[in-house]
């Protein structure tokens, strides 16, 4: 299926310069959202992963469907002061600034193979941070998968060190 044309681009946004890849268009499809879920979980149940990761917000868009398809458990990674018990968290630099991810430390047992899912895979800073959280509670990281990747912000080149796959290219 060509996911592309049910992605809705707006130029401009949030600022001058931007093509934003608009996901809800996708996602109000109901054939569509399925086949990007379907097409996910194909290329990630070869991997057999214990767990699913998504990182906030749209990432728990993607990852929990495919978690419930693959039968597996699904771990939010949000923003600090979300999540109510013991957190462990990854600061990560942005392009002016910093910014932090957590996740519950006892959210992935060690050894338990994760499986990283997103909407986006832009400069691939927020997807290390994921990485680099999820070795810290001692997870072994086996993947990562998104529906869109921007070519152009070489984010694939930060995860050398896992398999990688999208299933639109811009």
């Amino acid at each position: 299926m060509d996911f592309k044309e049910h992605i809705r681009v707006i130029s401009d946004f949030p600022k001058e310069g931007i093509s934003y890849k608009d996901i809800t268009t996708l996602l109000k499809n109901g054939e569509m959202y399925h086949a990007s879920i379907n097409a996910l979980v194909e290329k990630i149940k070869p991997w057999h992963p214990d767990v699913i990761v998504g990182p906030e917000a749209r990432g728990f868009l993607f990852g929990a469907p495919v978690a419930y398809a693959l039968g597996v458990g699904f771990v939010p990674v949000r923003k600090p002061g979300k999540l109510p018990a013991r957190t462990i968290g990854e600061i990560y630099a942005l392009e002016y600034g910093f910014d932090t991810l957590e996740v519950h430390a006892d959210a992935i047992q060690p050894g338990e193979r994760v499986v990283v899912v997103d909407d986006l895979l832009a400069t691939g800073g927020t997807m290390l941070a994921t990485a680099n959280l999820m070795k810290k509670i001692g997870a072994d990281m086996i993947g990562m998968g998104f529906l869109i990747e921007l070519t152009c912000l070489n984010g694939r080149e930060k995860l050398l060190d896992y398999p990688v796959f999208s299933l639109v290219e811009y």
